[in-house]
């Protein structure tokens, strides 16, 4: 199995994933339960919306002061008057996503390792939804390729048993699939073939991609984390002359983490989203409240709603379990995202955060 990881680096574990370079190849049936595996590294777009608001108030403590957008790297969209959005994104368009995220057939079931699955572990999960952030990477995906494809991937492990030497298969097969809905030039078969180190032939991955399809019965356009990340992003910067791109890419680097750890399943995506702006607020401005009635009003969540994810988000940006799967990490640390994972934010969040906001 080839690693997208482009710099020669000690081998760790029995998985050792290379791309460019040829290396050994091997494939995750190998791998053991062993917890050391190293791994790298998109540029992200934004299309922000935002509902309406009833609660026009002040943000208060909302957290603009930070450096300006740079280059081509933007990424909010800045043709769009808060007039745009208010006319093109009410409270329709937000409510039609939260409704669908409630499908019950549209979500994973939460604890799919523990009732459904016999060999595949959540460890081998965090090592594939690791490899797969760096083939994004590698292929330049968007970043709504690789949340759709880690759902995908949780969707299909919820009913269907999968054997540890095809978890890599289901995985490039997911994100075949993910890539023929979002992207305008998707990666081939015989590209996927590759990054495995032809583990799998053409024909074996083609037909996994189907069997995905009908696994999901073709709904293949859920909502995602980042769908939700965008709207509340807009949100979260309303009183800011300009958009805050360190601002955004913390918030999208703080969502991508959550996409390692199984434990965040069982959230939903509009409340990872959530989740990932409080915990941005606050690593920014620790000092400050993270929330305000403006944004619980934006998103429907209160501060007391979001803490058990925000502490889980908080626990993966502080890497309190010591993970050695670095690959979103290293890849937030490039200066083209503003080395946002190198932000860091107090060890406690103060419990006073999650008490009710008054007006």
């Amino acid at each position: 199995m080839r690693s997208t990881k482009k710099r020669a680096s000690p081998a760790t574990s029995s998985l050792q994933l290379q791309l460019p370079t040829p290396k050994k190849r091997v494939v995750l049936s190998d791998l053991t339960n062993s917890p050391d595996v190293g791994s790298t590294r998109n540029s992200e777009d934004f299309a922000p919306n935002k509902p309406k608001c009833e609660n026009n108030g002040a943000y208060r403590n909302s957290n603009c002061e930070l450096d300006e957008p740079t280059e081509a790297e933007t990424v909010i969209s800045s043709t769009s008057t808060s007039t745009d959005l208010d006319h093109f994104n009410s409270n329709s368009i937000h409510s039609h996503l939260r409704a669908q995220e409630m499908e019950v057939h549209r979500r994973p079931f939460p604890d799919y390792m523990e009732t459904v699955q016999n060999e595949v572990s959540t460890f081998m999960r965090e090592i594939l939804v690791n490899w797969l952030v760096e083939v994004a990477e590698e292929y330049k995906l968007v970043s709504d390729t690789i949340y759709l494809t880690i759902s995908y991937i949780d969707r299909f492990l919820s009913s269907n048993v999968v054997s540890k030497s095809k978890i890599q298969l289901l995985g490039v097969s997911c994100m075949l699939n993910a890539s023929q809905y979002e992207e305008i030039s998707p990666p081939n078969v015989e590209d996927f073939c590759y990054i495995t180190d032809n583990s799998y032939t053409k024909e074996e991955v083609m037909d996994m991609e189907r069997e995905v399809q009908k696994i999901l019965n073709f709904e293949m356009g859920i909502p995602t984390i980042k769908n939700f990340l965008r709207i509340y992003t807009r949100a979260a910067q309303e009183n800011c002359n300009s958009s805050n791109l360190q601002f955004e890419l913390l918030g999208c680097y703080l969502a991508e983490l959550s996409l390692l750890d199984y434990r965040c399943v069982r959230f939903l995506p509009s409340v990872v989203a959530a989740s990932a702006i409080f915990l941005t607020r606050f690593t920014i401005q620790p000092e400050m409240h993270p929330w305000s009635l403006a944004l619980q009003c934006y998103t429907g969540y209160r501060p007391f709603d979001l803490m058990e994810c925000v502490l889980t988000l908080h626990d993966l940006q502080i890497n309190r379990k010591g993970s050695s799967l670095q690959a979103v990490r290293e890849k937030y640390m490039q200066h083209k995202y503003k080395c946002v994972a190198s932000l860091t934010s107090p060890s406690e969040i103060p419990a006073c955060y999650f008490e009710v906001i008054n007006g």
